[in-house]
């Protein structure tokens, strides 16, 4: 029964692995930046603010399908 489960696709867009969103080039690119800079996270606050805005649209997006999907409104 769960090999059933894990076979089928959900009707919706998934971000559950990091790799699936979106937001995955933002995300590597902050991770980049503080390899360059040796952690430094002063030196990486623009790529984590441009992280940040895409996570911030993907989670209003997904809001947005939810609530058209919803059966009570």
């Amino acid at each position: 029964m769960a090999s059933r489960a894990a076979s089928q696709q959900p009707p919706y867009p998934s971000a559950a692995r990091i790799s699936d969103s979106p937001c995955f080039p933002q995300y590597t690119a902050s991770l980049k930046c503080l390899e360059e800079f040796n952690s430094d996270k002063s030196k990486c606050q623009e790529q984590f603010d441009v992280y940040k805005e895409c996570k911030k649209k993907e989670r209003e997006a997904r809001l947005e399908r939810n609530r058209n999907r919803s059966f009570f409104s």
